[in-house]
């Protein structure tokens, strides 16, 4: 399925990549944002995190500068992770941000200034929630256990309802709801027609109560396996190998693996999500903004070749191909092994080929095809940067004089 130009909700298929942002009060113990289920940390002991979260440096128009400076279009951000902690000002639990020594409606925060910037906000919902009596905790994947006594299916899908309510109606415009971890694997279709007449731009992901408007891909997923995706994606990952919340010893994904996973993903289709969690006061941590600078930085010299439409028939393990007509760019998911790559089944000179990372031209030729003579030309691409540019995905955008027929199928590009 795909929106049509006037579903209200087609502002997806435009805006390809977004910021993912972990944030709660598991900030405060800096381990992991499941930390309550990882480490079995007794919830009395848990909850006292509410006690002392007080982001006091938190600015959400700074946030949204970093966001838009690295060109992400959109936010998703965490309105109530597994914790069931409430980052917003909800009539239906006192487990919230206004009963913390901060005291401010953080989503509402966010809802003003993304509405001030016209930017597109997501709020995340776990279905999943620790803290809520009636929620059936029976120690199952992303769950702890709770008193079976006190479950209530029914009881606890009425406070969500109650709560998707409120973020529907309380903050303006919404974009969408993210989903995730319905354990029980429960059906209901009403919640999500809720969402849809309450906010009819806001998309709806696969992770709820029905299979929603589109798929989200997680971490390291596809296995290799490169072909367009055939419905609408979000793809997403973290900068951090081993949590999406902030976490004060973990280590980073370099910015050459964030950047291989948004170009394997968009080239075919996908829209992604980059995670980042910040810190308790509600900065990032200096490392983190460093990394998305940098994936930032590559990413808004390369995204028109990102978000130009597959060209599946151009492409091979290594070289995934985007555009058509006048215009295709190569897509190098791994360092070129040589300064000069031959391009099989390719017979048309191109006028020009730029290194969009620097904007550089490199010279191509048209030479016979020395692996079958009885084979026409293929272009050959020279002088690529194979020393000087390893840390970064390439991408060579080639321009033609007149529209460019995609070769067979059967072609082997890059050889």
């Amino acid at each position: 399925m795909r929106f049509t130009k006037e579903d209200p909700r087609s502002w997806f298929m435009e805006k390809r990549f977004g910021m993912f942002v972990h944030w709660g009060i598991y900030a405060c113990g800096g381990r992991h944002e499941q930390e309550q289920m990882r480490y079995n940390v007794p919830p009395a002991v848990y909850e006292n995190y509410a006690d002392i979260f007080d982001p006091v440096k938190f600015d959400p128009a700074q946030w949204l500068d970093m966001i838009q400076e690295n060109g992400m279009q959109y936010l998703v951000f965490t309105a109530k992770h597994h914790d069931g902690f409430c980052m917003w000002d909800t009539a239906e639990t006192n487990y919230n941000i206004m009963n913390t020594p901060y005291g401010k409606d953080i989503v509402g925060m966010l809802a003003e200034e993304c509405h001030k910037q016209k930017f597109p906000l997501e709020l995340y919902y776990s279905c999943v929630d620790w803290h809520h009596p009636a929620y059936p905790n029976l120690g199952r994947h992303h769950e702890i256990t709770t008193d079976p006594a006190k479950h209530d299916m029914d009881q606890y899908m009425d406070y969500l309802k109650r709560q998707i309510t409120e973020l529907c109606t309380h903050y303006g415009e919404i974009h969408g709801i993210w989903w995730d971890m319905n354990v029980p694997q429960l059906l209901d279709t009403s919640v999500n027609a809720l969402i849809r007449k309450l906010q009819p731009k806001a998309v709806i992901n696969n992770r709820g109560y029905d299979p929603g408007d589109y798929s989200t891909p997680e971490r390291n997923f596809q296995d290799e396996v490169f072909r367009p995706f055939d419905g609408i994606t979000e793809a997403c990952d973290s900068v951090s190998m081993n949590s999406w919340g902030y976490c004060a010893d973990d280590d980073l994904f370099s910015s050459r693996k964030l950047e291989r996973q948004i170009a394997l993903y968009t080239s075919l289709g996908s829209n992604f999500l980059l995670n980042a969690g910040p810190r308790p006061d509600g900065t990032f941590p200096e490392r983190t903004v460093k990394l998305l600078n940098r994936i930032g930085s590559w990413y808004n010299c390369v995204k028109s070749a990102l978000t130009a439409p597959p060209c599946p028939r151009l492409q091979n393990k290594n070289i995934l191909c985007t555009g058509g007509g006048k215009e295709l760019n190569l897509i190098f998911l791994e360092t070129p092994q040589a300064e000069s790559v031959r391009l099989e089944g390719l017979d048309i000179l191109p006028e020009r080929c730029e290194l969009l990372n620097s904007g550089e031209t490199l010279p191509a030729t048209l030479e016979a095809n020395v692996y079958d003579r009885h084979l026409p030309p293929m272009v050959r691409l020279r002088h690529l940067p194979v020393e000087r540019m390893n840390n970064e995905i390439q991408i060579i955008r080639m321009s033609f004089e007149k529209d460019v027929i995609c070769p067979a199928k059967n072609s082997n590009l890059g050889r």
